[in-house]
């Protein structure tokens, strides 16, 4: 069985080649799938020098990293755990130089690194050319933008580190986008931001209302350059299920309007975030889905 597995993940990888895009996308889903079973241990001693086992390997390990440091392991087990999962990070990242994926690893492994006094990489403590920003894995992001230009998963890596350290998210999000061409996906990338805050403002007490947060000029703003400059710019077949329901709940609870074109590139396809992350009552947020969707569908927030 472990080898069924491992076998269909290599044909599955050296039929995606240098497509980095798609690379990223269909490595992290492997590695969400293996980092419970052994099969890519099997694949990398099977075949220790493939370039793509080196890479799932460090997927792998990457994964099992953020898993421990949720479930909130030792330190001492997360440190070791961090320094061989890095370590998979640069075995894999010299066997293919130009595969962004290593990095996009690195940037992950960065979201445990929280604590400024006991830095694990100090490659995840620079600070920015941008004084305006805070320090982060700054040279890393910039090492996978030059192999993948935009690659959506280290920028969202990226904002997984600043919103660990409590501080910074939206400030790079918004900069992000500022600059991101049109059609890409990060320019959805403030969205994130804004649910991420509320979300954490909602776990605090009931201090600022859904009203008050949202139904800004600024967040106005953002769900209408999404709309526009992402979301009427991209193919449909290029588009995250999961950046089109941020879209479709920013424009609802902003009172942007024109969210029914976005349900509509959803179709029944709903994913719990962010309808999860932001309700008052986790057993509510699919009906909190549907009404929304439903009123959008029927007041003629269609394209216009």
């Amino acid at each position: 069985m472990q080898l069924d597995r491992w076998r269909s993940a290599k044909e599955l990888l050296l039929a995606t080649g240098p497509d980095w895009a798609l690379r990223t996308s269909r490595s992290q889903v492997l590695a969400a799938g293996a980092a419970g079973n052994h099969a890519i241990e099997s694949w990398c001693a099977e075949e220790p020098k493939d370039r793509d086992a080196l890479v799932m390997w460090a997927r792998v390990l990457t994964q099992r990293v953020i898993h421990a440091h949720r479930v909130g392991a030792s330190a001492k087990g997360l440190v070791m755990a961090f320094n061989t999962a890095n370590a998979a990070c640069k075995a894999a990242a010299e066997r293919w130089p130009a595969d962004p994926v290593p990095g996009v690893c690195s940037l992950a492994l960065a979201q445990t690194d929280t604590d400024e006094t006991s830095p694990r990489s100090r490659l995840n403590w620079e600070w920015p050319r941008d004084a305006m920003l805070p320090p982060g894995p700054w040279q890393l992001l910039d090492w996978v933008h030059r192999r993948d230009p935009y690659n959506r998963e280290a920028y969202h890596r990226m904002l997984g580190v600043f919103h660990a350290r409590g501080r910074g998210g939206l400030d790079f999000a918004q900069w992000v986008a500022s600059f991101a061409p049109d059609g890409s996906p990060l320019k959805a990338l403030p969205l994130y931001a804004y649910v991420e805050s509320y979300r954490r403002q909602l776990e605090q007490g009931p201090s600022v209302g859904a009203i008050a947060y949202w139904t800004t000029e600024v967040t106005a703003h953002y769900a209408q350059r999404t709309l526009y400059d992402w979301f009427r710019e991209s193919k449909p077949s290029e588009r995250s299920l999961l950046d089109l329901n941020y879209l479709a709940y920013v424009l609802t609870v902003t009172g942007v309007g024109n969210a029914g074109e976005v349900f509509e590139a959803i179709g029944p396809y709903v994913t719990n975030a962010p309808w999860a992350l932001v309700t008052p009552n986790l057993e509510w947020w699919q009906d909190d889905f549907r009404t929304a969707r439903r009123k959008a569908l029927s007041d003629g927030s269609r394209r216009r």
